[in-house]
């Protein structure tokens, strides 16, 4: 399930950032998030891990390693913290009980639930959740056995377990591979990998400060306990509690702590020494026994079986008849062993499924889905038999309903029948929860694309106004028109456009200025000059407004250069040739300012416009005509000016004026912005 994946991504932000986690997974081709319980392909958290390693440079065990205590964490994080905690009092109960906690989340999630396959938990039915078998060495270390049916996922398992170890029971552990093959113990082929676990204990630094007393404190202390405690009490008191092996690892304990763990009730009375007490004969008759226990089967080392509680009889008709073998009706799902004794008592401590055979089954029961018993089996010694104490798997009032059961046929005292109706009432929240998990990723993707549709919209209002003007009047605010005591101007138009535009298709016109507006929208990114508007063929640029730069008569006349290169690449309709433009610029100040509410524009007022468009219309095709004013801001500038001398301007009377003829220290290239 997704839950997985969100881990995954989970550790790499938290530990690497975002932007390696964006860099993982556009290399893994995966998407940016994943729903908790939607079911994903292996091969999408394979990838991921693949890409980790290359990405972060890092071996894969280490990489799973570091996963595995993670995950544990996360695990903690999403709720559990107290599930995990349950599951024994110590590191032996804890893996021993695994088993079962797969077999509950199987109930809770209808699908095959793994802790440490976990990391690729909540995976579909038809795979298997990993398997564990723990056994004690005489040393105090113990070898795990882990079975699963993903190959390679092994480190993870000390990663896991370790986590564990060090937060539940306050012990760090070592985890070797000491055997790695292929389960051939079992029907289904497993990877099967031994872990040899040793453990120190970690004690807190108070704790260990405690523990740091004087020699001579030490001894007085004991000798004081020892003289409370009645000698032969405390004796069996010792043997007991070396005896119990109550660690999984046991460490050698001083005689202090010792002591220290014995708490007493009243003279000689000891809480930790309980001893079982059985009657001599069983009070309970064979018929009460099968009617209280109605899923309960006790068969021999031969499988014949020997006695069976009333709603298996009931289900299955066969086992009325004492003798027959048991493998004849029933085949077992997990674990997969053969259905053997010996291979039973040697996964005594999992957690056995039995399913019906089909062929074995009554006429009625065949068109059914099959009926599955889990439970656990137990050694008795005496009579040389196994006990099957089971119930029937079922997870819904549905599944109950398929095989035509009733809450009537599981005994008061199974909780089968509570688990039934809770998960009936878990399955639907856990429907309820993917909806509004799928509506909240819905939500996201479309605040995703709207966050992007805002950004064209501004890019788009950034194209019409000033950016410090937009974000004013996006905001509601009313834009002061401001006062620029000096800038430079510049116009532009094409040479004999009015004739061009009577012998040519309107479409080619618009098509001819588009062709040279879009060179010279580069170039005003390229020189940072702030376009003001075109109308028809006249194009209108300036600098040193909206933002005020020293700069600004440079920036015009780089862009007017770059303007008489880029129209020789746009051709006339009517002759085929390049075309023409001319080219005016001034220098003085304006007052600019938004006029209007529809389509508000921003727009350049004062007599420095008027003259800027004199130079234009006054000026010689191909050519960039300068006032005097825009000379004297170019004349120092490393630019070749050539004097054009005395004109009459029209509402001007006679102005001094020059052309701009080239950039002495800049190439072609640079003025158009090229490589």
């Amino acid at each position: 399930y997704g839950f997985i994946n969100t881990c995954l991504k989970s550790l790499v932000v938290e530990k690497y950032g975002e932007e390696t986690w964006e860099k993982l997974r556009l290399q893994a081709g995966v998407q940016d998030s994943f729903l908790t319980f939607e079911v994903y392909k292996d091969e999408i958290t394979m990838q991921l891990i693949d890409k980790a390693c290359k990405v972060l440079g890092v071996p894969a065990d280490m990489v799973l390693r570091e996963f595995g205590k993670y995950f544990f964490e996360f695990c903690k994080r999403s709720g559990y913290d107290h599930m995990l905690r349950t599951l024994g009092g110590n590191l032996y109960e804890f893996i021993e009980n695994l088993d079962a906690l797969h077999s509950y989340l199987s109930l809770s999630y209808q699908a095959s639930f793994g802790f440490v396959d976990l990391l690729f938990s909540f995976f579909p039915q038809e795979m298997n959740a990993p398997s564990f078998r723990v056994e004690k060495n005489e040393d105090g270390s113990m070898h795990l056995h882990y079975y699963s049916d993903r190959r390679g996922l092994c480190h993870i398992v000390p990663g896991i377990i370790g986590a564990a170890a060090l937060d539940f029971f306050n012990i760090e552990i070592s985890m070797k591979i000491v055997n790695q093959t292929e389960e051939e113990e079992r029907t289904g082929k497993k990877e099967h990998i031994v872990f040899l676990v040793t453990q120190n204990p970690v004690f807190p630094y108070k704790e260990k400060n405690e523990f740091s007393v004087s020699p001579q404190c030490l001894v007085d202390s004991e000798k004081q306990i020892e003289n409370q405690l009645n000698k032969e009490d405390l004796e069996k008191t010792k043997n007991k509690t070396g005896d119990r092996g109550n660690s999984v690892c046991p460490v050698k304990k001083s005689h202090w702590k010792t002591i220290r763990g014995i708490i007493t009730l009243g003279k000689g009375k000891l809480l930790r020494g309980f001893d079982p007490v059985y009657p001599k004969s069983l009070w309970i008759d064979t018929k009460t026994f099968c009617n209280g226990l109605p899923f309960h089967i006790v068969f021999d080392k031969e499988l014949k079986v020997k006695q069976a509680g009333v709603s298996i009889q009931k289900i299955v008709p066969g086992l009325q008849t004492m003798g027959i073998c048991l493998d004849q009706y029933f085949r077992i799902i997990h674990p997969e062993v053969p259905f053997t004794i010996s291979s039973i008592q040697k996964f005594i401590n999992s957690q056995f499924v039995f399913q019906t055979r089909r062929e074995m089954m009554p006429e009625s029961w065949k068109q059914r889905p099959m009926l599955e018993l889990r439970g656990q089996m137990m050694w008795m010694e005496s009579l040389q038999c196994m006990l099957y104490l089971c119930s029937p798997l079922l997870r819904t009032l549905h599944e109950l309903e398929e095989r035509q059961m009733h809450l009537a046929d599981i005994a008061p005292h199974d909780v089968t029948r509570d688990l039934i109706l809770l998960n009936q009432q878990r399955l639907a929240e856990m429907e309820l929860s993917n909806q509004l998990e799928r509506k909240k990723e819905e939500l996201r993707i479309l605040s995703k694309h709207l966050e992007e549709e805002k950004k064209k919209t501004e890019a788009l209002l950034y194209a019409m106004l000033p950016q410090h003007v937009a974000n004013q009047l996006k905001e509601g605010k009313r834009v002061e028109a401001g006062e620029f005591k000096e800038c430079t101007i510049l116009f532009s138009d094409v040479v004999t456009f009015t004739n061009i535009c009577a012998q040519c298709e309107p479409i080619q016109i618009v098509l001819m200025l588009n062709s040279m507006y879009l060179r010279f929208d580069r170039l005003t990114t390229v020189h940072d000059v702030y376009k003001v508007e075109t109308i028809g063929d006249a194009y209108m640029v300036v600098g040193g407004v909206p933002v005020p730069v020293s700069t600004h008569a440079e920036r015009v006349a780089n862009f007017a250069l770059g303007m008489i290169i880029a129209a020789k690449g746009v051709q006339n309709p009517v002759s085929g040739n390049p075309i023409q433009i001319r080219v005016g610029i001034h220098t003085g100040p304006v007052l600019a300012g938004v006029v209007g509410e529809k389509m508000p524009r921003y727009c350049l007022f004062g007599d420095t416009v008027n003259i800027a468009s004199r130079m234009e219309s006054h000026g010689v095709p191909s050519k960039i005509h300068l006032s005097s004013s825009a000379y004297q801001c170019l004349k120092y500038k490393n630019f070749e000016i050539t004097e054009r001398g005395e004109i009459e301007v029209k509402g001007k009377g006679k102005m001094h004026t020059y052309f701009l003829i080239r950039n002495k220290t800049a190439t072609e290239n640079e003025i158009m912005g090229k490589p």
